[in-house]
């Protein structure tokens, strides 16, 4: 039986293409404006990382000069989101189990709370945790690790809900704790993961043990 759920954000409560073209719109076209035109599949490679992965990563992994990498952090260290949000339909099985939740997620700040506050999903959660490179060297692993010690929560009570493989996913796995791998399209079916599925509808079932 779980007591906590620790869940991620982007592409697990909601789908972040619903709003990268208004989100990253600025941000593209500054890409577009510095990377070479004629490498067009690795620009476009290069925005969708970004709607999945932190910008320093991916900044990193593509070579982005110095400059470009400057611009774009400082474009998105200062960004708040301010559309209107909806989570994807598979989000409210997760909302009606009844244990103790806690939001993990890496990104800006400002950023990622101004997500939380248009999705309304605030109250869900009984913790926040914005994991932002800019801020600190801590880690989504870190902060399982103190969400369990904080709470009293023993691994076997956790379960980790996350897209990414390489990021909740893997922290989790260090941790040994259990995972569940959102992936409706089936684009990770070589990961090991505890539980997968294209929805949440068995969630509740594992909860329950």
């Amino acid at each position: 039986m779980k007591r906590v759920l620790i869940l991620d954000l982007d592409n697990t409560i909601y789908p972040v293409n619903s709003i990268s073209n208004h989100l990253f719109g600025q941000l593209f076209k500054l890409i577009d404006e510095q990377l070479d035109p004629e490498d067009s599949d690795m620009v476009n490679k290069a925005k969708d990382e970004l709607t999945r992965r932190p910008y320093q990563h991916v900044a990193d992994e593509f070579g982005f000069s110095a400059e470009l990498k400057a611009k774009g952090m400082e474009l998105l260290s200062n960004i708040e989101f301010t559309e209107v949000m909806h989570a994807f339909d598979e989000y409210a099985d997760l909302r009606s189990i009844d244990i103790d939740k806690y939001l993990v997620t890496t990104g800006f700040t400002k950023l990622q709370l101004s997500k939380v506050k248009m999705l309304g999903i605030e109250a869900d959660f009984k913790g926040i945790y914005i994991v932002d490179p800019e801020k600190s060297t801590q880690t989504k692993k870190d902060v399982f690790a103190m969400i369990m010690a904080e709470n009293s929560y023993a691994v076997e009570e956790v379960l980790v809900i996350g897209d990414d493989p390489k990021s909740e996913i893997k922290a989790a796995i260090d941790l040994g704790i259990d995972t569940f791998l959102f992936d409706p399209t089936d684009k990770h079916t070589d990961v090991t993961v505890t539980h997968r599925g294209k929805d949440y509808k068995g969630v509740g079932r594992i909860v329950k043990g």
